[in-house]
């Protein structure tokens, strides 16, 4: 079963494939029945249908290819909760040989664009504007409030500056902005005010509701009623369509200057937290919920008010791993605790949170995770804003689609109808529960769980989420007969238009002992399911626990599937479909998740954000990476990720999804410093030095954020990216060959770990 295949029709990877028809056949299978989805993913063969969906009457479902349709008297029965419903006068011409798309059976998913509904949104939607209720044509767009802080440095403020004016000028003429600067207070531009330039200036140690902020902006609700509805018209020039500001905002923009004045020995007085509080504050006070992001980019930690992360005093170290263990940082459960109250306001108002910190320290992406992540919104932590990584994120944040709207997607829900013997435990990703139950709702929850619904304040088309099931206790389910689990995305297009994507998809129910479950089990959607649940675990566990756990979870599923003789370790056989998943499993152990040794908190909040939004694909380069060599004997070919890999005569290519590292060997190395490369007689070897480059630059230039490139030679200082996630199979105690690399670790090697876990497999 090609599961890759699978995924590119449906959009789905199933940890299992086929499912025992019992709830305690299923707990005994170890790994938990999930699956991954990737709602919008991209597909040419995914049909774009001018028209509403038909909606069972009972259970919600979408018409879909596993309905069963009675041509003659025109009704389907849905195939979740078998009720019969009738065709709409729409589909009077359906026939076998006249299918509409929708159960077409090589359309697992389609995706509804009905006309009206753009209109409907408009003529619901409120009005802009400083002096009038109309000007940007064509509607109201997507808003975006710039948060800017002016502590950076000049360089950085400058880079930042060139960034957000090329942003304006590509925005559409209806998208709303705003602009907000902060120190150690917050200034809201007023960009309606033509005479002058006008701010409003806000104290940096408070925390502002909608209705204060409402009030100190003095934004005035002028409420309509007409025809049963009630919309609304802000007069207000805080966020306002860029065909009315563009030249104030741009103004603004360029007038933006470095706080340089800053306090010998002190950090500069930075209320990052009020800022964003502000931005959401105005956001709510506007009613702008169609769909809206709040972009921060900052340099530096906060330092007062809400959301603070270390004092000003330089004498004052910022939080480490060690602090936030023994409870030593002063401010980490309260500015946590801050944020995740603005996570509650973000969901609520559709609004995507976006956190862009350039600096040489840590800035507190820490704390603000929890928005961030529960919004969609994009974190980016770098060295500088001058980098190529800031404008590659800005300039993909702010492509165009073929019909010039911003791929950019919002106000997203995802629904899940199944039948009745499978019931939803929860989700792993950036949504949101819902808090929507009914009876294949679960109570056993699982992340985000409770519900069948979940809001997403943003996606894209590599989102990932995973979903948790369960067999339901009350219907027992006949091996042999199908099940079907539907996924009904609705969300708002780059021109505003709301759209659903509907994926069916069906899968059997097999016997405890049949031969399907090992065939449907997808090992790496496996190790991508159970990293996610042992980065949820790490939020409220010590690491040590959490690899307990995983040591425990692999010995119990390598003695279920494991084939061998009862207390004789060297029996111990997995077949193909096992195999490699306690090697997923070593090196997940080993990972920058769970071993949080020379990270700063900053560092491990990122890559969990990152590894809770991928796909398998890019999951497992995380959890282990690959590594590629290069060599005269022929093309790159892949090997071990090993230190016996490393050999004076190659070049090797890792790849760890957040750095990519091209190690010379010292051979290589050394020819390259004498210029050999050069040389018109040694062509192979300047082929063979341009060959990782280039795939380098590829792997980069495919990723966002854009990992960090580094080129180093066998035995440099900066090689200890490459070995510090190499196998250490040859280590300071083993009996190695003079000349070959060794590692300088106490860690196990993959042999002994496997070794250790046939051991422990076999005594049953």
């Amino acid at each position: 079963m090609d599961f890759t295949e699978l995924e590119a029709i449906e959009g789905l990877r199933w940890s299992w494939n086929s499912w025992p028809p019992s709830k305690s056949d299923a707990a005994s299978l170890i790994i938990p029945l999930s699956l991954l989805h990737t709602p919008l993913m991209q597909s040419s063969e995914i049909p774009i249908l001018p028209y509403d969906p038909l909606i069972c009457s009972k259970c919600g479902a979408v018409l879909n290819p596993y309905a069963r349709v009675d041509y003659t008297s025109r009704i389907w029965s849905c195939p979740f909760c078998y009720s019969r419903n009738p065709f709409p006068r729409s589909y009077s011409s359906i026939a076998e040989t006249n299918l509409p798309a929708e159960l077409f059976p090589t359309y697992s998913s389609v995706e509804y664009a009905a006309a009206d509904h753009f209109a409907n949104n408009l003529s619901s939607s409120m009005s802009f504007s400083s002096t009038s209720s109309g000007g940007g044509g064509g509607g109201v767009g997507p808003a975006f409030v710039f948060v800017v802080d002016r502590c950076m440095e000049k360089e950085e403020i400058r880079a930042v500056k060139h960034e957000l004016l090329r942003v304006i000028e590509q925005l559409p003429e209806n998208a709303l902005v705003g602009l907000i600067e902060f120190d150690s207070m917050v200034k809201v531009h007023d960009l309606g005010f033509s005479e002058c330039s006008r701010v409003v200036l806000l104290h940096g140690q408070r925390e502002l509701s909608s209705e204060q902020m409402q009030q100190f902006l003095g934004i005035n609700r002028t409420r309509i009623h007409q025809l049963g509805k009630t919309s609304v018209i802000q007069k207000q020039g805080f966020l306002l369509p860029v065909s009315e500001c563009e030249f104030s905002i741009s103004s603004a923009i360029e007038e933006i200057d470095s706080l340089v004045h800053t306090k010998r020995g002190h950090r500069p007085q930075r209320c990052t937290g009020a800022a964003i509080s502000a931005a959401v504050g105005l956001l709510e006070a506007c009613l702008v919920n169609t769909g809206s992001r709040i972009m921060v980019f900052t340099s530096g930690p906060a330092t007062l008010g809400p959301g603070i992360i270390v004092d000003t005093d330089l004498s004052k170290a910022i939080r480490n791993h060690g602090d936030l263990i023994n409870d030593h940082a002063p401010y980490f459960r309260k500015s946590s605790a801050f944020y995740k109250r603005l996570s509650e306001r973000l969901s609520k108002s559709s609004i995507v949170l976006d956190f862009f910190a350039c600096a040489l320290d840590q800035v507190g992406t820490a704390e603000v995770k929890a928005p961030v992540e529960s919004s969609g919104g994009f974190m980016m932590i770098g060295e500088t804003f001058e980098s190529d990584q800031f404008r590659k994120c800005m300039r993909h944040i702010f492509s165009h689609d073929e019909e010039g709207n911003l791929k950019m997607y919002f106000d997203a829900t995802i629904e899940i109808v199944t039948t009745r013997d499978v019931k939803i435990c929860g989700a792993l990703g950036p949504c949101v529960s819902l808090q929507k139950k009914n009876n294949i709702v679960s109570d056993n929850e699982t992340g985000e769980g409770g519900t069948y619904m979940w809001k997403l304040n943003t996606l894209t088309n590599k989102t990932c989420i995973a979903f948790f099931f369960q067999v339901s206790d009350e219907q027992k389910a006949q091996p042999g007969s199908a099940f079907f689990i539907q996924f009904i995305t609705r969300y708002r297009h780059g021109n505003m238009g709301v759209r659903k994507r509907v994926t069916t998809a069906a899968r059997r129910w097999v016997g405890k002992q049949s031969p399907e479950i090992v065939a449907g089990f997808d090992q790496e959607a496996a190790a991508a399911v159970m990293a996610r649940l042992a980065i949820h675990r790490a939020e409220t566990c010590y690491s040590r626990d959490v690899v307990r756990w995983l040591d425990d979870t692999l010995i119990r599923f390598a003695s279920k599937f494991g084939d061998y003789v009862q207390e004789d370790a060297s029996t111990f056989r997995l077949t193909s479909n096992f195999s490699l998943y306690p090697q997923f499993m070593f090196y997940l152990r080993r990972s920058q998740f769970i071993d949080v040794f020379n990270c700063t908190p900053d560092e491990t909040a990122f890559f969990k954000l990152m590894l809770n939004r991928e796909g398998v694909v890019g999951s497992l380069v995380m959890i282990q990476p690959t590594l590629f060599q290069y060599s005269f004997d022929g093309p790159p070919i892949p090997v071990l990720l090993d230190v016996r890999s490393i050999s004076p005569d190659v070049i090797l290519l890792f790849d760890s999804y957040f750095h990519v590292v091209i190690h010379y060997g010292s051979k290589v190395a050394q020819w390259r410093k004498l210029g050999y490369d050069k040389d018109p007689n040694h062509e192979n070897l300047r082929k063979l030095l341009e060959a990782p480059e280039v795939d380098a630059e590829q792997l980069v230039a495919e990723r966002i954020p854009a990992p960090k490139l580094i080129k180093c030679d066998q035995h440099s200082s900066q090689a200890r990216f490459l070995l510090a996630k190499l196998n250490p199979s040859v280590t300071q105690d083993s009996n190695y060959e003079g000349g070959s690399d060794i590692i300088f670790t106490d860690d196990l090697s993959l042999q002994v770990f496997i070794d250790h876990l046939q051991a422990l497999a076999v005594q049953g």
